[in-house]
């Protein structure tokens, strides 16, 4: 019977497993981390997921997740419009989500190695070496879901690990008067911040900053007082909110650059394959489908109904097809946000050419789909 290590125990690491332990294939999850935790995320799911998760009963109907279906998006200055979102989706916090699906993946009879960081990895005659600080593994296929940057991503000399970022992603849990049907997207000045609901009540509030900002005013707090503050609506929210956390969780070095999906027969899902812009608002939503994905493949290959060869080039073929333009397309809006002149010509898009602000808020999110 062929094994499969997944590397990573985020969204799509996760899918993969439950799919794959539920098709009667041995898989093993690493995990640097044990569960539950915090990630620096958007925490909005786009509904394309949503039959897809019914079909698996792994949709979280226990957490009561807020559906959101309008978009509100201000310029520096707090100009805003609100547009409606065709698809919509849900909050959820990955700290409930991800435990959630850890409990269902264990169920299913998933392995897990928890708190435990793989050094190395190694392809030889066919087979993977996964090393690890206390051991080493051997499987016949890997699925690397370790998420934006990794030591890993060092170690296997990835093209984009080389090329410093400038962007530092901050994201405070806060309890505030927020609609729990509303995703908002605020500008300021080397950045933009997201702000929706999430289950109990919480409101997940997460920006993304140019680091010269940051190393500018010094430190988070002085950050956001003399920059986020300039806009009115965020000053506002900053103002009138209890903050859950003690301090912000927050990631270094997030780069949108071009990922490969496959690199040394290492079959990349999630974040590992490539980060989607957060104001797109759908990794969750790319993460679980690339997890689909890669698991689908990885079955017919266990099950010896397809070649590695056939493997490898399905699966690049696929992810290319499922999200290339959705990266491309992410990347282009970008360039709309982050500065008072470019936030004020995406508001008066939204204000005055509607017809165009609602294709590209709609191209933002995908098809739907089932197992």
């Amino acid at each position: 019977m062929k094994k499969v290590i997944i590397i990573g125990g985020g969204l799509a690491g996760l899918i993969s497993a439950i799919q794959l332990a539920r098709n009667g294939v041995f898989c093993t999850v690493v995990e640097k981390r044990s569960y539950p935790f915090h990630r620096v995320c958007g925490e909005y799911i786009s509904n394309e997921v949503v039959p897809f998760l019914e079909k698996l009963d792994l949709f979280p109907h226990q957490f009561g997740p807020p559906h959101i279906h309008r978009f509100q998006l201000s310029a520096t200055t707090g100009r805003a419009a609100i547009l409606p979102l065709d698809c919509g989706g849900f909050g959820i916090s990955r700290y409930a989500f991800d435990h959630f699906l850890y409990r269902k993946a264990c169920e299913s009879g998933v392995d897990f190695l928890l708190n435990t960081e793989v050094e190395e990895v190694n392809y030889s005659e066919d087979k993977f070496f996964v090393k690890t600080s206390s051991t080493v593994l051997e499987s016949d296929l890997v699925i690397g879901s370790f998420g934006k940057r990794s030591r890993l991503d060092h170690f296997l000399k990835r093209d984009f690990i080389s090329r410093h970022s400038p962007y530092v992603g901050v994201k405070y849990h806060i309890r505030t008067e927020h609609p729990d049907d509303l995703i908002a997207l605020h500008n300021f000045s080397g950045g933009y911040c997201g702000i929706s609901n999430v289950e109990n009540g919480i409101t997940n509030l997460c920006y993304l900053v140019h680091r010269d900002r940051l190393r500018q005013s010094g430190s988070i707090d002085a950050l956001e007082k003399t920059v986020l503050y300039k806009n009115p609506l965020l000053k506002h929210i900053f103002e009138n909110t209890d903050f859950i956390f003690k301090k912000p969780e927050t990631i270094n070095e997030i780069s949108f650059e071009t990922k490969d999906a496959l690199h040394d027969h290492i079959l990349m899902a999630g974040d590992a394959a490539g980060m989607i812009t957060p104001l797109c608002g759908n990794g969750m939503a790319m993460a679980i489908r690339a997890g689909k994905l890669a698991a689908d493949l990885a079955i017919d290959f266990c099950n010896g109904s397809c070649s590695r060869e056939q493997l490898e080039r399905q699966y690049e073929h696929q992810w290319r097809k499922l999200f290339a333009r959705r990266f491309w397309m992410g990347r282009k809006i970008q360039m709309l946000f982050g500065s008072e002149t470019t936030s004020a010509i995406a508001i008066n898009l939204a204000l005055h050419v509607r017809p165009l602000a609602s294709f590209l808020v709609r191209n933002t999110h995908g098809e739907p789909f089932q197992p």
